[in-house]
């Protein structure tokens, strides 16, 4: 998120399996013209040699007559053999630009005939090297851990997280290793010291991932026993504490969405410098930092939530993603508010407000075109859906809300939904006619950005006051209702009133005298605010930094001081490509100028004596880097272990390698 420090900030990494990157001339695919059904795989895992050897009977239906025939298929990957469903060889061509491999049929291949493709292959799996998702760790055969993602493509597949199939799969690796996979039937000794894992997942789903590693025995909280964790030794420290986390998440979801399809998670850790998070029916991967990391509730509840929004139920296009991936951060907002309290969420929301509004340029209807692991993508459908769920929890009202996202859910169990799906389940359950509302969020871009004026007029016989006034806003199609807070020299008094337009006219009697009003106090509608711009140009500034453009990134940073001078938060990101640069004394002015400005976010203070205290012992100055340290301790505020960190920096003096740029 960008309101963390550069330190100990996640990756950003939630569409599918959480990450923001770009793939240099991806183009959104056509329609994909067959529909896989079912998987056979068989794997051998050499982790030694980084090698995968592999075959896959793979049944597809023909959703229009074929000439050819398209897989995608890691690049790291080469077939050996490929034979139709009689075992008589096809030809086939592999295009590495875009990890794919065409099949061109001697005869053509019917709409509606359902039949099974043959792959042997194999190949060396190291990293991003050779993944279809430019610079990002989905695929790698190793030690002490490896991982198979889905999106990795380590088997042939076609429509990402839109074609629901079914697996059985038989890996075999080491036996001094365990493997996690979906839907678990066994393991049996082998030869020379392997072990096959056997996995059967018979629902239409996303069953394709696949984590193998040396795993402890599984680890699970006391009185908890659905939930086992997967760690290798370096990471048990934190694995009870995490099955705990994971055990109230999980609970807290069923309650809210009903029973998943599976009641089991296995947490298995991931190697640091894959992704963040990755999920599968029965699987939440997590990066093993954040395992023993104890502020790791969102992106845990983010990856739980996939079980309901992602497996259960999947988008039928990328068009429709923000419905999967808005409903599982909102699910994780929700959690932070059962968990930590109305401040929490609220703090929440502005978040993901920010980053609804940083890319909002193109309507979430069609966003499929876009690259779905680009920094718009992920914005947009996961941020900006979740602000739509949020809004329509406001016009539902909490209960009705449930009612329609079990609704959804049990409607669709097993099945893609679209977003007119969405709308047609959420006006039956509302009695609430929501084509304005879509037209207004799915089908447009903008948010807006009100204002309010109005007259105060004093009633006869001590009979309070009556306010005439207008919500002013600068979209003319809007239309929502819109809470009012009446502050008066005696309560408090809230108000509901319909805005449709630019600018609409209200009246409200109370017995104070209005001294304020304020529009949406509570956050409840995505909107565009002074303090929003400064946050959307630091987090745009923040996803240049992640793709190595420094200069944009000051740009941005720029742009959110234009905004607010005093703005805490801008100084630090600068402060932060001052220190990258090792442009030293730049940046400690830069993390004084954070700590003299307004103090949004809080941790900015403590993370900014930190960031002072590191300056000071690069640059020779150990004693007034052990002050900034202290100073850093004294604020209290442990946000992603700062104090923790001080502490320790207090001992040992902060040392930086010259090779880190």
């Amino acid at each position: 998120m960008y309101s963390l420090p550069r330190t100990v900030r996640a990756s950003a990494a939630i569409l599918f399996t959480m990450t923001l990157a770009t793939i240099p001339g991806w183009a959104a695919p056509a329609k994909v013209p067959m529909q896989v059904t079912g998987y056979v795989i068989n794997a051998d895992l050499d982790p030694a040699a980084n090698r995968l050897t592999a075959t896959a009977a793979v049944t597809f239906t023909a959703l229009d007559d074929l000439n050819s025939v398209t897989f995608e298929l890691n690049n790291g990957l080469q077939l050996t053999k490929l034979t139709d469903a009689a075992k008589k060889p096809l030809e086939s061509e592999r295009l590495t630009t875009n990890s794919t491999v065409r099949i061109t049929l001697a005869a053509p291949l019917a709409k509606g005939t359902s039949t099974t493709y043959n792959f042997e292959y194999a190949g060396t799996l190291t990293g991003s090297d050779t993944s279809p998702v430019e610079g990002i760790k989905l695929a790698a055969v190793g030690e002490p851990i490896s991982i198979l993602l889905y999106a990795g493509r380590w088997f042939p597949m076609t429509g990402l997280f839109t074609n629901r199939f079914t697996t059985e799969m038989h890996i075999r690796v080491p036996s001094d290793e365990r493997v996690v996979g979906s839907g678990a039937t066994g393991q049996k000794s082998l030869p020379g010291n392997r072990t096959e894992y056997s996995f059967n997942w018979t629902k239409p789903g996303f069953p394709g991932t696949i984590v193998a590693g040396k795993f402890l025995e599984p680890i699970s909280a006391p009185g908890v026993a659905n939930i086992k964790v997967y760690v290798t030794e370096a990471r048990k420290g934190g694995a009870v504490d995490f099955a705990q986390t994971a055990a109230k998440e999980f609970e807290f979801m069923t309650s809210s969405f009903g029973q998943p399809e599976s009641g089991r998670i296995n947490i298995v850790e991931l190697p640091d410098d894959s992704v963040s998070a990755a999920w599968a029916p029965e699987i939440a991967a997590i990066g093993g930092r954040r395992i023993v990391d104890h502020n790791s509730q969102r992106l845990l509840a983010n990856t739980l939530a996939r079980q309901w929004w992602g497996s259960e139920i999947s988008p039928a296009t990328l068009n429709d993603a923000w419905i999967t991936n808005g409903m599982s951060r909102y699910a994780e907002m929700m959690y932070v508010e059962d968990a930590s309290g109305k401040t929490a969420f609220q703090t929440a929301v502005t978040d993901v407000s920010a980053g609804a509004l940083a890319y909002d340029t193109e309507p979430l209807t069609t966003l499929g075109r876009l690259d779905p692991f680009s920094p718009q993508f992920q914005s947009m459908t996961l941020e900006k859906g979740a602000m739509v769920f949020h809004m329509l929890r406001w016009e539902m009202g909490d209960d009705v809300f449930l009612k329609f996202l079990r609704g959804l859910l049990s409607q669709y169990t097993d099945k893609s939904v679209r977003s007119s799906n969405v709308e047609t389940v959420a006006t039956a359950q509302s009695q609430v006619q929501f084509g304005p509302f879509f037209a207004q969020w799915i089908d447009g871009t903008g948010a807006p950005a009100f204002a309010n004026k109005f007259t105060v007029f004093r009633l006869g016989n001590n009979k309070g006051f009556r306010t005439v006034g207008a919500v002013t806003q600068d979209l003319d199609l809007f239309r929502m209702p819109v809470e009012l807070r009446i502050e008066t020299d005696g309560k408090t008094e809230i108000r509901r009133v319909d805005v449709s337009g630019t600018e609409s006219a209200y009246s409200i009697e109370t017995f104070g005298r209005p001294r304020r009003i304020g529009i949406d106090p509570q956050n409840w509608l995505l909107k565009s605010t002074p303090d929003l711009a400064v946050r959307v140009a630091v987090l745009r500034g923040q996803q240049q930094v992640a793709q190595g453009d420094l200069t944009a990134a000051l740009v941005e940073y720029q742009k959110a001081l234009d905004a607010n001078k005093n703005s805490s938060l801008a100084a630090y990101r600068i402060g932060e490509i001052f220190f990258m640069q090792r442009n030293y004394q730049s940046a400690a002015n830069s993390f004084r100028d954070a700590l003299r400005g307004d103090g949004d976010p809080k941790w900015v203070e403590v993370w900014s004596h930190i960031e002072l205290g590191r300056i000071f012992d690069v640059t020779g100055q150990r004693d007034r880097a052990v002050n900034e340290y202290r100073l850093a301790v004294q604020t209290n505020d442990n946000t992603q272990g700062a104090v923790n960190e001080a502490r320790a920096l207090m001992q040992k003096p902060y040392v930086r390698e010259r090779a880190d740029n």
